[in-house]
């Protein structure tokens, strides 16, 4: 089972993503993903019958560890390491301006 990715849907996909490419940047694409998915296909060959699920939900059960709360460093030993601080607070540069 052959799907071929053409050269339009690999610069509307492009043009989603807003990520400008040539006319032979597409035809390589295009081959490349129709590759790919042709080797995802066949993973429909796979006969999965006997093959038990990846994970059994019902049965999940939260494997994190509890919070603890340990001693750390004080603010003062922190602000040590920033390269700018100012009130207690790291200084950086500004990100978003007029917003």
């Amino acid at each position: 089972m052959t799907q071929t990715i053409d050269t339009q849907t690999v610069k509307h996909i492009a043009n989603l993503v807003r990520l400008g490419i040539s006319e032979e940047e597409a035809q390589t694409f295009s081959g490349q993903f129709s590759s790919i998915i042709d080797y995802f296909n066949l993973l429909n060959e796979a006969d999965t019958e006997n093959v038990p699920p990846a994970s059994d939900l019902a049965n999940a059960e939260n494997v994190l560890r509890e919070d603890e709360v340990k001693p750390s460093m004080s603010r003062e030993e922190f602000l040590k390491n920033a390269p700018n601080s100012e009130g207690g607070y790291v200084k950086v540069l500004t990100v978003l301006e007029g917003q």
